[in-house]
């Protein structure tokens, strides 16, 4: 172990930045997918429009979609304890996610094979659902990180949940919910106006300065909310940046405000929040200028701030526990054994500006906007 140049903290460091980046990645990429589908049925009045719109996502979805399997793979990879709780505790909740991706892939390919209007609005109200739940469910669990999951571990450090679905529905993880839905909501019709022009184009401005307004007013009741009426978790002693991976020799400690504790000793970080609630604020003001461009980089910048901002608020707690908060899971107590992040990270630094070169190359290939003429005429378009 001592020929590895790295720390077994700064390994940890890195790769916790690193899950930050493709939970963003996934968020900015597919996030816009998500969006799409989700305005569907108010940006698209005729089955030409429907058409338009879903060919603008199309080509790319599945694409943007590896960057939720990099995401899973990184946390099955570097934090397995992580992946365990989290994978077999919200089960139910990955599952309904499972279940409205899958109708992603199976809407585009089915939807036009038949021209019945019944056959294709059924398929449209599908590729809704797997938009809008999979935002929903995603945004629910990041407010359910913040609240702490019910789970503890035995003397054999097998993981234990111990709640259900509906317990994952309580009020403030629902909230987030409406957030993640509004924000990538303003992030898809940002794309949408870019690609699109007509009415189409139109009425994805109005949604997104609408769906930007929303984003920039639920973010802020979820952060008054967190400072004031959410239980916060601190480490009270224990934790060994450098020891081994053991989450039960720590003791954590929890109380109200303490989820703002980081951002009192960082004064910097107070720019994650800002930047969440300005860029979806200059999303709204893009949108009404007509200037959909600058409104996609802006509802970017504000999902980045968002997921950043919770990001730091929790660090270095990857998922506390509500029922035991000494088993909850840090980013220096829930990590694979240091050779094995080093490894890691070596195969990452090598794939990973592949996939961007590829993505970029990919992109500017579909530049441009889709038209009329392109789904009428080119036999591939859904």
């Amino acid at each position: 172990m001592t020929s590895i140049p790295l720390d077994y903290e700064t390994l940890r460091m890195v790769w916790w930045l690193l899950l930050g980046v493709l939970l963003i990645g996934f968020a900015i990429m597919d996030g816009f997918d998500l969006g799409v589908a989700t305005l569907l049925p108010a940006v698209a009045r005729t089955d030409a429009e429907r058409r338009l719109v879903l060919n603008v996502i199309g080509p790319v979805w599945e694409g943007n979609q590896v960057w939720l399997i990099l995401g899973g793979g990184a946390i099955f990879a570097a934090f397995p304890p992580l992946y365990a709780v989290s994978f077999s505790g919200f089960y139910l909740a990955m599952f309904l996610i499972l279940i409205a991706l899958i109708l992603r892939p199976v809407g585009f390919k089915f939807r036009s094979k038949i021209q019945h209007p019944t056959w294709r609005a059924s398929w449209d109200w599908a590729l809704f659902v797997g938009g809008a739940v999979p935002a929903l469910v995603f945004g629910v669990a990041m407010g359910n990180v913040l609240v702490g999951a019910p789970f503890h571990f035995d003397d054999s450090l097998r993981p234990i949940y111990t709640g259900n679905l509906l317990q994952l529905l309580m009020p403030f993880p629902v909230l987030c919910g409406l957030v993640s839905v509004a924000m990538l909501a303003m992030h898809g019709a940002g794309m949408l106006a870019m690609k699109v022009d007509g009415p189409v184009a139109a009425r994805a401005r109005r949604y997104g300065a609408i769906a930007a307004i929303a984003t920039a007013v639920l973010f802020a009741l979820a952060g008054i909310w967190l400072a004031k009426g959410v239980l916060g978790f601190a480490v009270h002693g224990g934790l060994d940046p450098n020891g081994p991976s053991n989450p039960l020799i720590k003791s954590v400690q929890q109380g109200a405000g303490l989820w703002l504790a980081n951002y009192s000793l960082r004064p910097w970080t107070w720019l994650f929040p800002l930047l969440g609630i300005a860029g979806a604020l200059a999303s709204a003001a893009a949108f009404k200028a007509g200037r959909a461009g600058m409104a996609f980089l802006a509802s970017s910048a504000a999902v980045a701030g968002i997921i950043l901002t919770e990001g730091f608020a929790v660090f270095p707690f990857l998922l506390p526990s509500s029922t035991q908060p000494g088993a909850s899971l840090t980013a220096f107590d829930a990590s694979s054994s240091q050779l094995t992040l080093f490894i890691m990270l070596l195969a990452t630094a090598l794939f990973l500006p592949i996939v961007l070169a590829y993505t970029a190359w990919v992109y500017r290939v579909l530049r441009g906007k889709v038209g009329d003429g392109d789904v009428g005429q080119n036999p591939n378009a859904y």
